[in-house]
């Protein structure tokens, strides 16, 4: 089926003279995570993973460009599609632009949609491109050409996200727009990014699996505010409200039109997530700001009430990660539990909690060698029985209206061996290490990476993905700017970012651990040398103490592990039946 989608891509490249056409994973928005009707790289080569790049060439050469997140998961779906794997970040391997300058000839012509690339990719193809004089055409669709059942454009409903869940209103928030304008002497700013976009307004959709975003563009001028969308995604009641605050809404594909007949302007705009068909419909004449959204550091710093809900909303999501722990402790010695039986189980105790909407994402739940792949996701193909014998992944979230969550616990479902209890305790002491940590003001994520890391590298062990992500509020789940990785990063962590913090290590065919909570970054105290700066936890669920060699660690680690397990217990304990609260204890008790 893979390779005869490629062929039909590449016979219409011969009718149409491309030598190489590029498939990305994004929307017409740089979304991570996107609608059906984007999966034009899923369905030319077979791959599901959230991110990747593939290249087909017309001459029989083809590509995916993924990270390490997806090595393994790639190396299986791609096997008979004739699509070769390149593994990005590892030694020797090229991306993909380099790759495409190497096999084309000089002149040869390259092709994509537009709509799907951003401003700034595209820029960099073209420089990369010089050297050979290769072409570009920017407006092919292909896969629209071959793809003869492909899911239509989402029409979900879009509806308000109140202030007493946002804590700040619209007129607030474009006023503040307005001001960042005017410093940057902008008359237009164009709005591309969904959650920036969902944040701005205090409006939520359901577009997008699990990201709670719709389908949309925004242009904010010094004195109007035009939104691009389907019309038909607003109740006749929410339509009236946007208009009663001067906001005014157009066809989602009128703002190619628009942005046309703006002439002599200063527009401001991301040229990471503005796409490069936007930036073909733009006047000569007109002058662009390019820098990130002014709404993506606004929104990233959670204010009073966004905090104040998000503490309410752990704490039910910590109720629900102990029921279902209680319940697979108990059921999997008696019962056959398969890692779907387990996500639809975890899905359904929390859907039992106050507000909650959705899941924030597509449960990671591993069993075995399963979870040594860090993206896995359970098919009935791949399913596994859990049995009372070794490790148990789940990474799993909830979103809810006071919050999104996202937690990762490896459960020991029977005994362990010595090197399974020695790579937990390590990926736990630089779990805790990392969330202990006091670091200066104007710290980036990428110098503190490390700090989870050096337990694992002091014996040689390390993991292929980042150790956090920024978190958003009910909204997504992964969300920039701020991150912890190796990769470099000019973003300072600031008070009020959340992220994710979570170390793991995964031995491929025997099992994978990951452990994670969720941080708000807090000012802590204050020197000569300057403002301090700590990580201030929220989310609240037991680790697994059968898994844990304290001899690995020390009194420090030990002291903060207690002291959490105490909290936990305090925080959780009114919200549980007797039972729960026993078992609950249990699972807390201090360890020396």
């Amino acid at each position: 089926m893979i390779k005869k989608r490629i062929n039909q891509l590449i016979q219409l490249m011969e009718e149409k003279e491309i030598d190489a056409y590029i498939i990305p994973s994004s929307d017409f928005h740089q979304s991570e995570y996107v609608a059906n009707y984007f999966k034009s790289r899923a369905f030319i080569s077979g791959f599901s993973g959230s991110a990747g790049t593939v290249c087909i060439l017309k001459d029989g050469h083809h590509g995916l460009w993924t990270d390490g997140r997806y090595f393994v998961q790639a190396e299986k779906e791609l096997e008979d599609s004739s699509i070769k794997l390149f593994k990005m970040e590892t030694a020797g391997v090229k991306n993909y632009d380099d790759w495409l300058v190497r096999h084309l000839s000089e002149k040869s012509t390259v092709a994509f949609d537009g709509r799907t690339l951003s401003i700034k990719s595209v820029e960099n193809l073209k420089k990369k491109f010089e050297v050979k004089e290769i072409n570009l055409k920017t407006d092919e669709d292909l896969i629209d050409k071959i793809w003869k059942e492909r899911p239509s454009l989402p029409k979900g409903k879009i509806i308000n996200h109140s202030i007493e869940y946002s804590g700040k209103t619209y007129e607030e928030k474009l006023s503040e727009i307005r001001e960042k304008m005017k410093e940057k002497n902008a008359d237009y700013y164009i709005l591309s990014s969904l959650d920036d976009i969902a944040w701005t307004f205090n409006l939520r959709g359901s577009d997008v699996g699990y990201n709670p975003v719709f389908l949309a563009y925004v242009v904010f001028t010094k004195d109007a505010v035009i939104v691009y969308l389907d019309e038909d995604k607003l109740s006749e009641e929410l339509s009236d409200q946007l208009v009663k605050k001067k906001i005014t809404i157009k066809g989602y594909n009128e703002i190619f039109k628009d942005v046309a007949a703006i002439t002599s302007a200063n527009i401001l705009l991301s040229p990471s997530k503005v796409n490069h068909q936007i930036f073909t419909k733009i006047d000569a004449s007109n002058h662009l700001v390019k820098e990130e959204d002014i709404t993506t550091q606004m929104k990233a710093l959670k204010n009073a009430t966004e905090e104040k809900n998000m503490e309410n909303c752990f704490v039910k999501d910590g109720v629900a990660m102990v029921k279902f722990l209680k319940w697979l402790e108990e059921t999997v010695p008696k019962e056959d539990i398969t890692e779907i039986g387990a996500i639809n189980k975890l899905s359904e105790l929390r859907s039992k909690e106050d507000l909650f909407v959705q899941d924030s994402f597509g449960y990671i739940s591993g069993y075995q060698e399963n979870a040594a792949l860090p993206h896995y996701a359970a098919k009935e193909e791949t399913c596994k029985t859990l049995k009372p014998d070794g490790f148990y992944l789940m990474d799993s979230g909830g979103q809810y209206f006071d919050g999104t969550t996202d937690i990762t616990r490896t459960i020991a479902l029977g005994e362990l061996t010595p090197q399974q209890k020695k790579d937990y305790t390590l990926v736990l002491m630089g779990h805790i290490d990392l969330t202990r940590m006091s670091f200066l003001e104007g710290t980036y994520g990428s110098n503190l990476d490390i700090i989870a890391r050096k337990p694992l590298w002091d014996y040689g062990y390390n993991y292929n993905h980042g150790t956090g992500h920024g978190v958003g509020y009910f909204l997504n789940v992964h969300e920039g700017p701020q991150r912890i990785s190796r990769k470099p990063s000019n973003v300072t962590l600031k008070s009020g970012m959340v992220l994710s913090n979570e170390p793991g290590i995964y031995r491929q065919g025997e099992y994978g651990i990951r452990l994670e909570n969720l941080v708000i970054v807090k000012n802590d105290y204050k020197t000569e040398f300057g403002q301090f700066m700590k990580f201030k936890n929220l989310t609240w669920c037991p680790f697994d103490l059968k898994a844990i060699d304290a001899s690995f660690m020390n009194e420090e680690q030990i002291k903060w592990l207690n002291d959490y397990h105490k909290e936990v217990y305090e925080l959780l304990k009114d919200r549980l039946n007797q039972e729960e609260q026993e078992w609950l204890k249990e699972k807390t008790k201090t360890i020396r």
